[in-house]
């Protein structure tokens, strides 16, 4: 039964939050957090214009009290390190991946042990992508205010509204943590929840590939082989310029305009000019280097990588693969995709060819629901 003395103290240490300006401060906080079990973390950032997210705020809660760190006052966040790799202490975020991007550029490190709130609540049967608000309501049974999800949290100095919302955003997280951790536990499933946000961080760890990026781009199955080829060398010019300037992706070339080049294939710059769908400043400084990538990729003679398709023997294969999901999931009270997700399964299907199993599928999955899936590859071959 959820205390409710504990959430009116959670509530109200989000009313008192404590700030942490400077590096005194937050290397005093880390001293206390050292003694903590659990620590709730959470991360308020912009990311609109910037191919990195641009931190605003970070909060960190023991159920008790609240800190809200200010990363433009404090300056750089290497002290956060050892706090975060340290064992003994379990960090609980929710749904955390843009967290640990973020965390990571600007500490080098990941939290962890990590607990993600979000999976835990879906392998107990709730939504893969249930919102933090939602869980609170599902699982504690409160309201909180989701006003300032829009803010600006670059922008200084911040609001007592911005504030509230920030350590609302973090304060229940060791409660939600005990509760969670307590019903996964009654169900053997603490274990699938410790892989899986393993897993996480893992993933969060391994930098973008420049040269698949390419396959992000909606619509380029449909590409011939050559205009494939040239949209994947400018696709991997752009992530470069765009990591280095630090601009958004479609801030140097949208995705629609690298499709219309490489389609186009324009020799020259009137050419180029001619496609209408560069801003003057973008082809003035870029078109000549796009023509020479152009160019580069019709004189050459390296083969194509081309994008992954099922035949029709896969498809086959596929719609049966993803009718045992569903039946495994409804048989543990889950969502499918917490299992597998289309996407994944083509992974599985197209990983036939090296032998080696996507990680996705190693682990608490591979007895309930992999041996079954690898059955039905090999009885479709």
């Amino acid at each position: 039964m959820i205390n409710q003395n504990n959430i009116n103290t959670a509530l109200a240490a989000a009313d008192a939050s404590v700030m942490l300006e400077s590096a005194e401060q937050l290397d005093a906080a880390i001293v206390e957090w050292q003694n903590c079990d659990v620590i709730g973390i959470d991360t308020e950032f912009v990311r609109e214009r910037t191919y990195r997210a641009d931190l605003g705020l970070v909060q960190f809660s023991d159920g008790q009290r609240v800190w809200l760190l200010d990363p433009l006052k404090t300056g750089p966040l290497n002290s956060l390190a050892a706090f975060f790799e340290d064992s003994k202490i379990t960090k609980i975020l929710h749904a955390p991946s843009e967290d640990l991007d973020v965390l990571l550029y600007t500490t080098t490190t990941c939290p962890q042990p990590l607990f993600d709130t979000q999976i835990a609540c879906a392998m107990l049967g709730e939504s893969l992508q249930m919102g933090y608000h939602k869980t609170v309501e599902w699982l504690l049974d409160i309201t909180i205010d989701k006003g300032e999800t829009r803010s600006n949290w670059l922008k200084r100095p911040l609001r007592t509204a911005q504030l509230h919302y920030a350590a609302l955003d973090v304060c229940l997280l060791p409660m939600m943590h005990h509760e969670l951790h307590k019903r996964l536990l009654n169900l053997d499933r603490l274990h699938w929840l410790e892989e899986d946000c393993a897993r996480l961080i893992s993933k969060a760890r391994v930098p973008i590939d420049p040269t698949q990026i390419w396959r992000r781009i909606n619509g380029n199955q449909r590409m011939q082989p050559e205009a494939l080829a040239i949209l994947q060398k400018l696709a991997e010019w752009r992530e470069h310029q765009a990591n280095r300037r630090n601009l958004a992706r479609g801030f140097v070339i949208k995705d629609i305009a690298l499709m219309s080049i490489a389609n186009a294939q324009p020799g020259n710059m009137s050419e180029l000019a001619e496609l209408n769908i560069l801003h003057p400043r973008v082809l003035e400084r870029n078109g000549r280097n796009l023509l020479s990538m152009i160019e580069e990729v019709q004189q050459s003679d390296a083969p194509v990588c081309l994008p992954d398709t099922l035949n029709s023997r896969q498809r086959k294969m596929l719609d049966g693969m993803r009718k045992v999901v569903q039946q495994k999931a409804a048989e543990l009270s889950v969502e499918p995709a917490l299992l597998a997700s289309k996407r994944e399964l083509e992974n599985l299907i197209f990983s036939a060819s090296n032998d080696s199993l996507p990680e996705r599928f190693l682990g608490w999955r591979k007895d309930i629901i992999t041996n079954d899936l690898l059955a039905i590859m090999r009885h479709s071959a």
